[in-house]
């Protein structure tokens, strides 16, 4: 995409500057006016075959034939740039590149997620489920032909250089999953993320528990260990298969079968900041439960109390049926 944006540019330049060349010499050595002068450029370049505006003196005639054979030489190398770029299919994807820069600069809030493996697959599908915008930065061109195939927003480049963020939108990111395969990779991609944007929450996968305190430490918000949670969930399923049976039951799976949802008190009516979950009444409005409260701290309360304050900064679980859910986003 550079090499190309390189040759349009200069392209560009070289017939600019054989414009201002051909305008000025007619302004110096016929004495024309502006307008005479771009005009005899312009009949000139193009080779329409328009006549002189008065005869030429020998000078002119050099730098008119200098002037014919320069603009023959410029446009004859414009148009072999684009053809090769045109047969080639690079033209076209210029512009689909730059129509997706465009969206992605359009972004607020969005999610970024680098790497288009098992996991960033898996977070996709739940990003998806939510109508969340992201984009995904993959680096392998077969991965990025079968996102395009799939309709995603997507960078194609390596997700541990700033530049690769910085087009992926990070500077107004929300959010970003970094699942790459590499543990050094993640951290790289960490420390890039909170250095462009303090505010974003930076989720990391890892493989080893010696890398859990390093991205930690790098700026992660959140480190997941795959391999560690799936076989903390199989031995779940050993000593507690009715409760881990349940709880998977709540995975939230899509807008129309979800069970668990999380309410920010910021984006309550704010008649409702500082009174208490019994005034917000969810029960008889909706028929959800709320069954947890997490406040500003991140401090989480399970089973809250109905008279805890609901204050700023603060967030609910709520439980309930999918079709309750569905009520309790309508209301609020």
């Amino acid at each position: 995409m550079r090499i190309l944006e390189s040759k349009i540019n200069k392209i560009l330049l070289l017939v600019v500057s054989i414009m201002a060349i051909g305008t000025l010499g007619y302004i110096f050595l016929s004495h024309y006016s502006f307008i005479d002068a771009l005009y005899m450029t312009v009949i000139t370049v193009t080779t329409v075959g328009f006549g002189e505006l008065r005869p030429f003196s020998p000078e002119e005639k050099v730098f008119t034939i200098f002037l014919i054979l320069t603009s023959i030489t410029v446009f004859g190398y414009a148009v072999s740039a684009f053809s090769e770029y045109l047969v080639s299919g690079k033209l076209f994807e210029h512009f689909k590149h730059k129509k997706v820069e465009k969206q992605i600069a359009r972004l607020k809030g969005h999610t970024i997620i680098c790497g288009y493996g098992r996991n960033g697959k898996q977070a996709i599908l739940k990003l998806n489920n939510y109508n969340v915008d992201f984009v995904v930065v993959e680096k392998d061109k077969e991965m990025i032909e079968v996102i395009e195939a799939e309709g995603l927003l997507n960078i194609q480049g390596d997700a541990t250089l700033d530049e690769t963020l910085i087009n992926a939108g990070i500077e107004e990111a929300a959010n970003l999953i970094t699942a790459l395969p590499s543990d050094a990779d993640n951290l790289f991609v960490v420390l890039t993320a909170s250095q462009l944007n303090p505010k974003c929450r930076v989720i990391s996968r890892a493989s080893n528990e010696s890398s859990y305190s390093k991205l930690k430490i790098a700026g992660a918000d959140n480190v997941i260990m795959p391999d560690k949670l799936g076989g903390n969930h199989m031995a779940s399923l050993v000593t507690t298969p009715d409760v881990i049976e349940f709880v998977d039951r709540l995975t939230i799976e899509g807008e129309t079968t979800a069970n668990l949802e999380e309410i920010a008190v910021d984006d309550l009516p704010k008649k409702y900041l500082n009174k208490t979950i019994l005034d917000l009444d969810l029960r008889r409005q909706t028929g959800c439960t709320v069954i947890g409260y997490k406040n500003p701290d991140k401090e989480y309360v399970i089973n809250p109390e109905a008279d805890i304050k609901l204050i700023e900064g603060s967030h609910l679980i709520v439980l309930g049926r999918p079709e309750q859910i569905i009520k309790l986003r309508e209301l609020f």
